[in-house]
């Protein structure tokens, strides 16, 4: 299996997070080979700063089992005058596997951000994008971030996080929050991943999990509708986390053929790895 979503370093102020021997120890007894790790470098969210730069060094003997993503602050410098373009390719070259996660607070299809969406785009990445009320900011039905999915065509998008999974159900709650009850069919979601083969989506923290067991009998025709295009992921970022999507994915009811693709194959296809 590879977790496609984990972090490493501290990152809240009330909590030390992981050193790479903790993310290991606790993927050896969940039985999780490989794990995809996020860089954080802005501000929103989070307490601290852990860059791509600190993940490369804490990653570099794991390299076979950790492997980093990189990002940037689309913010830096003057308007107009950051280009992110030679400083991710300097990050893959280096050894990152892709973009990631993108946690700026500022709304999906900002110029600033867009011109990460092109960097990505040249050198075929793939970018996890966190979605709530501030950060990656869009309305109901994500109609902005569409936009940016028909304009950057080679960059392979992986939705996460709150605002993307409410949008399971075509009835979609006021407030951020993991919604309860039924999912109503022809959500945005799924009319996203029908008309855009660069998205991607990873289940992930409390959103992706909520999502998929919300309605267990849509969940897991969910499941095995985008056995393509859904990757298994947790969000660990502290010692003692629930994350119950583990037990979830292995006893759900998938083939081995839909487990197999959502836990390690679509990983393996959407990531640069070794």
């Amino acid at each position: 299996m590879i977790d496609t979503h984990t972090h490493l370093g501290q990152l809240r102020f009330d909590d030390p997070g992981l050193k790479p021997s903790d993310l290991l120890r606790w993927m050896d007894k969940n039985g999780i080979e490989q794990a995809i790790i996020m860089a954080v470098e802005v501000p929103e969210e989070l307490d601290f700063f852990v860059t791509t730069r600190e993940l490369l060094k804490m990653t570099k003997r794991h390299r076979d089992r950790l492997h980093p993503l990189c990002a940037v602050d689309p913010r830096h410098r003057y308007p107009g005058r950051f280009q992110p373009l030679p400083i991710v390719k300097m990050y893959i070259d280096e050894g990152c596997a892709g973009y990631g996660e993108n946690l700026t607070g500022l709304p999906v299809d900002d110029p600033m951000q867009q011109l990460v969406y092109e960097a990505c785009d040249e050198l075929k990445l793939p970018i996890v994008m966190h979605f709530d009320s501030w950060i990656n900011r869009d309305k109901k039905g994500l109609p902005n971030f569409e936009r940016m999915l028909a304009a950057y065509k080679n960059v392979k998008f992986i939705g996460h996080s709150p605002h993307f999974w409410r949008e399971i159900s075509a009835k979609v709650p006021p407030k951020i929050g993991y919604p309860k009850g039924p999912v109503v069919p022809g959500g945005r979601v799924d009319e996203l991943l029908s008309k855009y083969k660069n998205l991607y989506a990873d289940l992930s923290a409390g959103s992706g999990y909520n999502a998929i067991t919300r309605d267990p009998e849509f969940g897991l025709a969910f499941l095995k509708r985008w056995q393509d295009r859904l990757m298994f992921a947790t969000d660990y970022l502290a010692k003692g986390q629930h994350t119950p999507i583990i037990e979830h994915i292995r006893t759900v009811g998938l083939s081995k053929s839909a487990f197999e693709k959502i836990t390690k194959k679509n990983a393996e296809k959407v990531f640069l790895l070794p």
